[in-house]
């Protein structure tokens, strides 16, 4: 993962500003935290799945 610096993270906030408004900063925040985690989860289950392949898998 590259290093973005402070410059880089103080760029990007000034475009999240000029482009959604002080406003909506929060709101798309919230979003991003809850996608990230989910995906976290997700990825978390997969990894469990895989690990423990002596369990019969689920038929639907």
């Amino acid at each position: 993962m590259p290093n973005i610096g402070v410059a880089g993270i103080v760029l990007l906030v000034i475009l999240g500003l000029l482009l959604f408004g002080p406003s909506k900063l929060p709101q798309l925040g919230r979003a991003i935290g809850t996608t990230l985690s989910e995906f976290k989860k997700g990825a978390k289950g997969l990894i469990d799945q895989d690990e423990k392949p002596d369990q019969p898998k689920e038929r639907e």
